[in-house]
C-alpha cells in the first residue's frame, strides 16, 4: 500500500484542479451507497405488509421506495457527471505532460525502444490512471455500504454474523490468490502489446516498401507471432480469472444454501424472527458483494501501480534519460559556431574522432566525404541531438552545453534527407513551425522552394491535407516541402543534409539559386554527395573516417586533394554513364 499513497501522491497534481467535482462526486456516491443499505430493509417490509394483510403501511412503504429510488437516480447522475469531468480533465492534463516529456527523450533512447512502448504508456496507461480515483471513490462506497450491512446483520443475530464473516474470510482468500496471479501475468502481456503495437505502426507506416519487396506473408507471418504471443497471455490472464470465478462463485452458492438452513434452524428454535430472517435473507446476496469489491480495488490498485511504474519512468525516472540544456538565452545568434576536438560515438562505433573546425557568421560551407563519415552526425550534435563525449561545441562564443534549448533549436534549422511531413494540410505542416504565419510569408517562402505552382495544382491549395509522412508527394516534394518549412522560421543557421538529393536537375538549380540567394545572409551548412551543388560554397571541408582530411574552395582543392578529384571525377563518370 506504501507504494500505492506514492503513486497517488505522483496523480494528485493531475486530479486537484477537479477537486470540487470530485467532492460532490464522492457525496452523491455515499448516498446511493446509504440507500443500498436501506433499501432491503424495505424491501421486506413490502413482503411482511402484504402477508399481514398491511395496505396501508404496504402503499407507505411503496411510496418511500420510490422517493429514495428518485433520489437514487439523480444521485448516479450526478456522480456520473462529476465523475466524466474529474475523468476528462485529469486525463488531458496527465497525456499532455506525457508527450511533453517523451519530446525531452535522449535520442539515444529513443532510438533504443519501439514507438509501441511510447503509444501504450500515451493512451492506454495514463487512462488507467486518470479512472483511479473514480475506481477508489466507487468501491470505497461499495465497501461502506456493504460494512453497514455486516452492522445489521450483527443486531439481527450474532450467530448469523459470525457465519458471515467466516465466509467473508474464505472468499477473500481465494480472490487475493486470484488477484496476484492475474497482475503478474498482466505485467507480462503489457510488453507484449507494446511490441504488438510497435511492430503495427511500422507495419502502417512502412506499407509501400513492404508491398514492393513483395514481402507481406513475411511481415504477416511476424505479425501473427506477435499478436499470437499477446493474446495467449490475455488468454491466460482470462482463464486465471474464469477458475477461480469459477471457484468463489460455487462457495458463495454453498453459503447460501448453508444460510438458508441456518436461518430455519433459528426460527424452529425461536431464537429470531421470521420478518428478521427475511432481512438477512435480503442481505445475502450482497454478503460476497464487499469480497468482490475489495478484490476488484486490490486488483484496480496492482493495475494503477503498475500503470504508474511505467508512466513514472518517462515523468520521473532514469530509465529514459531527458536532454539537458544550459539556462543561457540569446535572443538572436550571430552564426559563428566551433567545435574543438570532438569526440563523438554511437554505441562502440566511433564516429567522430578529435574533431575540429570553425564557421563564421553568414559564411556557406559545406561538407564532403563517403557515406557513413560522420557528415550527419556533425549537424545533430550542432542541433544537440545526442552528447558529445569529449571537446566542446560553440555557438556565438557560448558552450553549447550552456544554451538552453530555444537559443539552439530556435536558431538553427536542419533541412534532412528524409524529412518527416506530419499527416496535417500544407498550411498547417507550416504553421507548426510559425504560428503567427501569414499569408505572404507562407507564399514567399514555397515560391523560393519551388513548391507554389504544385500546391496551387492540389484539389483545396494550401489546405490540402497531404497525407502521414507526405505519402501523397514525390520525395522531391517533400524536401521542398521541408525546404519551405525551414525558410519559413527565418533561422539564423541552416542545415542542408543531402535536402536536394532527390530533387530532378531542373528543381535542383531552383534551390540551388534559393540557396544562393541566402548566402551572405545566413550561416548555410551543405552536405551533398552531388558536389556540383556545392561548387561555389565559401569553402569545402573534407571529412573522411571523422576527421578532417582537407579544407578550401572547390578550386583549392581540385588542386591539392586527390581525395576530393577522386569524388569529383567519379561523379562525372556517373552523369556521362547516365
Amino acid at each position: 500500500m506504501k507504494e500505492f499513497f506514492s503513486n497517488l501522491k505522483f496523480t494528485w497534481p493531475y486530479i486537484k484542479k477537479q477537486k470540487k467535482n470530485l467532492i460532490v462526486y464522492l457525496i452523491s456516491d455515499l448516498v446511493i451507497a446509504l440507500i443500498s443499505i436501506v433499501a432491503p430493509i424495505l424491501s421486506a417490509k413490502i413482503i411482511i405488509n402484504l402477508t399481514n394483510n398491511e395496505f396501508t403501511q404496504l402503499i407507505v412503504v411503496a411510496a418511500t421506495i420510490f422517493g429514495i429510488e428518485i433520489l437514487r437516480n439523480i444521485a448516479y447522475y450526478v456522480s456520473s457527471y462529476n465523475l466524466q469531468k474529474v475523468y476528462r480533465e485529469s486525463f488531458i492534463r496527465l497525456q499532455t505532460e506525457l508527450g511533453r516529456e517523451t519530446l525531452k527523450i535522449e535520442n539515444k533512447s529513443i532510438d533504443a525502444n519501439s514507438s509501441g512502448v511510447f503509444i501504450q504508456r500515451l493512451s492506454s496507461d495514463t487512462s488507467r490512471i486518470a479512472d483511479i480515483f473514480e475506481i477508489l471513490i466507487r468501491h470505497l462506497s461499495e465497501i461502506i455500504a456493504e460494512i453497514g450491512i455486516f452492522a445489521a446483520i450483527f443486531i439481527v443475530n450474532k450467530l448469523v454474523f459470525i457465519y458471515v464473516v467466516f465466509t467473508v474470510i474464505i472468499l477473500f482468500l481465494i480472490n487475493k490468490r486470484q488477484t496476484n496471479l492475474y497482475t503478474k501475468k498482466d505485467k507480462e502481456m503489457r510488453k507484449k502489446q507494446e511490441k504488438v503495437t510497435g511492430f503495427v505502426g511500422e507495419l502502417v507506416r512502412g506499407i509501400r516498401d513492404i508491398k514492393m519487396l513483395n514481402a507481406e506473408d513475411s511481415f504477416i507471418e511476424e505479425l501473427n507471432l506477435r499478436i499470437t504471443e499477446h493474446n495467449n497471455d490475455k488468454y491466460e490472464m482470462g482463464n486465471i480469472r474464469r477458475k477461480y470465478n469459477l471457484l468463489s462463485g460455487s462457495f458463495s452458492d454453498l453459503f447460501d444454501l448453508l444460510l438458508i438452513v441456518l436461518l430455519v434452524y433459528l426460527i424452529i428454535n425461536n431464537k429470531i424472527l421470521v420478518a428478521n430472517a427475511l432481512i438477512i435473507y435480503n442481505y445475502s446476496s450482497r454478503v460476497g458483494s464487499i469480497i468482490y469489491a475489495i478484490n476488484s480495488l486490490m486488483e484496480q490498485i496492482k493495475d494503477y501501480n503498475l500503470s504508474c511504474t511505467r508512466v513514472f519512468a518517462i515523468l520521473k525516472s532514469d530509465e529514459f534519460k531527458k536532454e539537458k540544456f544550459g539556462t543561457v538565452h540569446l535572443e538572436k545568434v550571430n552564426g559563428d559556431f566551433e567545435f574543438k576536438n570532438v569526440t563523438f560515438s554511437y554505441d562502440d562505433n566511433k564516429v567522430l574522432d578529435n574533431l575540429s573546425f570553425k564557421i563564421n557568421a553568414n559564411e556557406t560551407v559545406a561538407f564532403v566525404g563517403k557515406s557513413g563519415v560522420g557528415k550527419s552526425t556533425i549537424f545533430n550534435l550542432l542541433c544537440k541531438m545526442y552528447e558529445i563525449e569529449s571537446g566542446k561545441i560553440l555557438i556565438d562564443g557560448y558552450d553549447i552545453n550552456t544554451l538552453d534549448k530555444d537559443t539552439i533549436r530556435g536558431n538553427i534549422t536542419i533541412i534532412s534527407q528524409q524529412p518527416y511531413i506530419f499527416n496535417m494540410s500544407v498550411r498547417e505542416n507550416l504553421r507548426l513551425v510559425k504560428k503567427d504565419l501569414t499569408e505572404e510569408e507562407m507564399v514567399e517562402a514555397c515560391k523560393l522552394a519551388c513548391l507554389h505552382d504544385f500546391i496551387l495544382s492540389l484539389p483545396d491549395g494550401y489546405d490540402t491535407v497531404i497525407g502521414e509522412g507526405g505519402v501523397n508527394l514525390s520525395g522531391g516534394q517533400r524536401q521542398r516541402m521541408a525546404i519551405a518549412r525551414a525558410l519559413v522560421q527565418k533561422t539564423e543557421i541552416i542545415l542542408f543534409d543531402e535536402a536536394t538529393s532527390a530533387l530532378d536537375n531542373e528543381t535542383q538549380n531552383s534551390i540551388q539559386k534559393a540557396i544562393d540567394n541566402m548566402k551572405n545572409e545566413y550561416t548555410i551548412l551543405i552536405i551533398a554527395h552531388r558536389l556540383s551543388t556545392i561548387i561555389n560554397s565559401d569553402r569545402i571541408i573534407l571529412i573522411d573516417d571523422g576527421k578532417i582530411v582537407g579544407e578550401g574552395t572547390h578550386q583549392e582543392l581540385m588542386q591539392s586533394s586527390q581525395f576530393y578529384r577522386d569524388l569529383y571525377n567519379s561523379e562525372l563518370e556517373n552523369n556521362e554513364k547516365a
